[in-house]
């Protein structure tokens, strides 16, 4: 009896790469393989220091207008699904890896990282030196870029596409509030009974921010960023918080007066990133951009009122302008809101990264204490909302 032998079984072919091109705006050229969808995506060009955690990344709303360089090497290889998902949908412009995963291997994996950047219409590019690209965004600052793949590649030549890259807007001055925030306002209820209420100014805010509130009791008033401040008081808030979001906080100014009315009303105010820049912004301080940012997982900050080391999430390129020590009295309207203080401070640059009102219950940190993803060290942040609430209901 004669049989035949089954034949080997070996890894899958993989098509024949598409190429792909990243260009800076100094002329900085990065030729690698097309990643995600096919086109052209224009936007600043930042890095991510997060080791894990890139589905989250990705649909932050806090990337939007930006091209995500991820500095950890090997992307994508747990695939992607819906519970990760920080938001409706993926916001990077662009994104940026050394080597994408030839594979998803994860059993809560639903698709590929490839096919969800495809589905969104995110361009992105692999294959590339992310270290020699970060060491560039170090040198330059945050600059704008553009990656190229597709059609979009086909007979241009290194001059036009460095004229379109230069031709994007630069990211101080922009504002995205009316692209990320919700159109109506959405109540979310706790499994239980709740202990109190917090109207949160959605300003490109992440799903795991109201499930920690949910989780600890809080009615949640989800409100657009167009809210009025009857529209506010109507929903007879225990607390207000303002979101993380994107864009310059100096394009800000009917969200900074909406937040002075909260000041104003004696309203506990618990602000995250781009809502820390607003409490800056409200109590008369100044905001400013940072060279390059903080973007990742693993950013050490003090906390100067215990002397505890917390390592942070963070997502941010604007900055609130505070002499980090000491007691300041607030300069808007003559130093209505009493005293402040500069509650946390980054380790790595000095850069505010929180601020407590001494005289009016308010305070911010510029990070995620949602973590989503990255560590819990700043979860307390949101049992000291409960305390506040607690007081007030």
């Amino acid at each position: 009896m004669t049989t035949t032998a089954p034949a080997p079984v070996g890894p899958a072919r993989r098509p024949r790469p598409e190429p792909a091109v990243l260009v800076l705006e100094d002329g900085t050229t990065f030729t690698g393989e097309a990643y995600g969808a096919r086109g052209a995506r224009l936007g600043e060009v930042v890095f991510a220091t997060g080791m894990t955690g890139y589905q989250e990344t990705i649909t932050d709303p806090s990337y939007a207008g930006q091209i995500v360089v991820q500095t950890a090497p090997h992307i994508g290889n747990t695939g992607a699904n819906a519970e990760d998902m920080e938001s409706g949908r993926v916001w990077v412009r662009g994104y940026v890896v050394r080597e994408a995963a030839r594979r998803a291997s994860n059993w809560r994996s639903e698709q590929t990282l490839d096919d969800l950047l495809a589905d969104s219409g995110v361009v992105g590019i692999s294959g590339i030196d992310t270290r020699q690209l970060t060491r560039r965004l170090r040198e330059l600052g945050s600059v704008r870029g553009g990656v190229f793949s597709g059609a979009e590649l086909e007979g241009a030549d290194t001059a036009g596409l460095l004229e379109r890259v230069r031709s994007e807007p630069q990211m101080t001055g922009a504002s995205f509030v009316d692209e990320v925030t919700i159109a109506q306002p959405i109540v979310l209820e706790p499994e239980g009974e709740a202990i109190g209420t917090v109207a949160a100014v959605d300003l490109g805010i992440k799903g795991a921010t109201p499930r920690h509130m949910v989780a600890r009791g809080l009615r949640v008033h989800l409100l657009p960023a167009t809210t009025t401040l009857p529209e506010l008081l109507a929903t007879e808030p225990d607390a207000v918080f303002f979101s993380n979001g994107p864009g310059d906080p100096a394009t800000a100014d009917a969200q900074v007066e909406l937040l002075r009315g909260v000041l104003d009303a004696g309203i506990p105010y618990f602000g995250i990133c781009f809502g820390n820049q607003l409490l800056g912004r409200a109590l008369g301080f100044g905001t400013y951009k940072l060279r390059y940012g903080h973007r990742g997982i693993n950013q050490p900050v003090l906390d100067v009122t215990t002397g505890k080391v917390e390592i942070t999430a963070q997502n941010h390129g604007f900055a609130v302008d505070i002499p980090i020590r000491g007691e300041h009295t607030a300069p808007y309207d003559g130093g209505r809101y009493g005293r402040v203080m500069v509650s946390h401070i980054g380790l790595n640059d000095d850069v505010v990264e929180g601020i407590a009102c001494l005289d009016i219950p308010a305070y911010s940190v510029q990070y995620h204490p949602e973590a989503a993803s990255g560590p819990h060290d700043a979860s307390y942040l949101f049992d000291r909302l409960v305390d506040l609430v607690s007081k007030e209901s």
